[in-house]
């Protein structure tokens, strides 16, 4: 049996670490659909666009859900990325030392093609199942 990785991507934060409502959809859409036997890989790290905060915004994604229950154990190392072919790249290199996983990909709805379009090209070898949050 494969294990399951809630790849959770980044959205706005303020610049002193609260999260956006785009953020947070994503993380309590993760946190339904987590079971114990997942891993969960948060992405995100600066940009103009998106964190200006001192501290990642995997950093305060991840804290988020430890808040919310899930323990620490469970979640990979953050992938610190920029934009969403980073979080891709990243996500890649996180985890290309494991074996038999397959990728929910988690976004907005908005943004689901564009993700789509990336993961596919650059996690081509991965069993994956893209999730758009309204």
């Amino acid at each position: 049996m494969s294990i399951e990785i809630l790849v959770v991507l980044g959205a706005p934060n303020s610049s002193s670490g609260e999260l956006s409502a785009i953020s947070k959809e994503r993380l309590d859409f993760c946190l339904k659909r987590y079971q114990n036997n997942m891993m969960i890989l948060c992405t995100g790290g600066w940009g103009e666009h998106f964190n200006t905060a001192k501290k990642s915004h995997a950093f305060y994604t991840k804290n988020y859900l430890i808040k919310s229950g899930i323990p620490e154990d469970r979640f990979l190392e953050n992938a610190i990325s920029g934009n969403t072919v980073e979080d891709a790249v990243k996500t890649k290199e996180i985890i290309s030392s494991l074996k038999n996983i397959q990728l929910s990909i988690i976004t907005s709805d908005y943004h689901l093609e564009r993700v789509k379009l990336i993961f596919n090209e650059i996690l081509k070898s991965y069993k994956m199942k893209f999730v758009g949050v309204k």
